[in-house]
């Protein structure tokens, strides 16, 4: 298998995608963080963290909240060390209230394939459980 770093290709910059696709859908903080070198630079809607350590306790809040979260990632385009990914998930909260939230995701990796800055402007709409479609 082809090394999923940089400089991409089109080829491995969609398989970076669907590996994070995988990823995040195992829900799996400590699989997931492992992307991400250690002093990674996130900005997730308002929230903006620094470092491997606090995306792993990010994440593991995120899922014990986001029931059944389902993710699917688009990619939009690619440079040399930088992906533009297109996204949207649905989850529910633990009293059913279902909610699908669509965003953009700017990645920027280091030589190892870590990614070093990930920032991502998300939107949630509320939905009813007989409109999902993840």
């Amino acid at each position: 298998m082809t090394k999923l770093i940089p400089p991409f290709t089109e080829e491995t910059a969609r398989a970076k995608v669907q590996a994070a696709e995988d990823a995040w859908n195992s829900r799996d903080p400590e699989r997931v963080s492992l992307a991400y070198s250690e002093n990674s630079e996130w900005r997730n809607r308002d929230t903006f963290l620094k470092g491997r350590e606090e995306i792993r306790a990010f994440l593991a809040d995120k899922w014990s909240k986001e029931l059944d979260y389902k993710l699917r990632k688009e990619y939009w385009a690619h440079t040399d060390n930088r992906i533009a990914v297109r996204f949207e998930y649905e989850s529910r909260d633990a009293d059913g209230n279902w909610k699908r939230s669509y965003g953009n995701e700017m990645w920027e990796f280091d030589a190892d394939g870590l990614m070093r800055r990930r920032y991502a402007s998300i939107n949630d709409l509320s939905i009813s459980e007989n409109d999902r479609r993840l």
